[in-house]
């Protein structure tokens, strides 16, 4: 028997490496593809859209919060991985009675990076895990080097929007906060826990130097900028990649880039 302790702290016991993998986390997911395990993953999320031949040739099994549970059922998996935020707590309780799921739990690059190590053990992919797991933190520690040697004394006070009706945020406690640290933006809402729903006027109140508008979970677009600009005339408002800042698996790999890219231009507006 194999045993594993996920990021809840849960034990887990597998009779032997996973065969038949359902991921319920479309960032879990991609990180599945990069480990190598395209024979053993079987089942994904409709919205795991990366990689695009997994999209195309996996068993989708519903949504991250919607889950069929008889297209799983079907698929007898040996072990499913879900997410502690992106997951219903309800459904995975009930997924647990029957499977063995390994659950993730991420509020910073930390996070992240164990959930890649623990991840590539109990798939026993741990040697591509590592290289990985280094990768990222070289990245990061580049993309810090970089910023300092800017002396970006500034931080620009953002407002970071992943909803548009009702207007959602992000508070102190959540992964895209960390990350959003590691530009040098201050979120001016990081007196808040998970993700707060605010108004115009406490928009306005913020002063943001920054607002960026996410392009998921909320699809923002180029039409919205104006609104944002009305409410707050002295704010850059910027379409933002929300993969970049909020999928916390192998993706992190490009993030420092886009990072980079993201803050020269908008240094360039100052």
């Amino acid at each position: 028997m194999l045993e594993f302790i996920d990021q809840l702290n849960r034990k887990i016991v597998l009779s032997a490496l996973p065969k038949r993998i359902v991921s319920l986390v479309p960032s879990q997911t991609e990180l599945l593809h990069d480990l190598g395990l395209e024979i053993e993953v079987a089942g994904i999320t409709k919205f795991c859209i990366h990689p695009d031949e997994w999209f195309r040739s996996k068993t989708r099994i519903g949504g991250t919060k919607k889950i069929n549970f008889e297209k799983i059922r079907q698929l007898n998996p040996d072990l499913i991985i879900g997410n502690k935020e992106e997951n219903d707590k309800s459904q995975i309780e009930e997924l647990m009675n029957h499977y063995p799921v390994w659950m993730s739990d991420i509020k910073n690059l930390g996070d992240a990076l164990d959930m890649i190590i623990r991840l590539g053990e109990v798939t026993g992919k741990s040697e591509r895990a590592d290289v990985l797991k280094n990768k990222i933190e070289d990245q990061f520690y580049l993309l810090k080097t970089h910023l300092d040697s800017e002396n970006r004394h500034r931080q620009y006070k953002t407002v970071y929007f992943i909803w548009q009706n009702p207007m959602i945020t992000i508070g102190n406690d959540t992964f895209i906060n960390d990350l959003l640290s590691r530009c040098g933006f201050k979120n001016m809402f990081d007196d808040r826990s998970r993700y707060p729903e605010i108004g115009e006027d406490e928009l306005r109140n913020s002063n943001p130097d920054l607002i960026l508008l996410s392009s998921e979970p909320f699809p923002f677009s180029q039409k919205h900028i104006q609104k944002f600009s009305r409410l707050c005339p002295g704010a850059r408002v910027m379409l933002t990649d929300g993969e970049m800042f909020s999928w916390y698996g192998s993706r992190l790999l490009k993030a420092p880039d886009y990072f980079r890219t993201l803050v020269e231009q908008i240094k360039a507006g100052d």
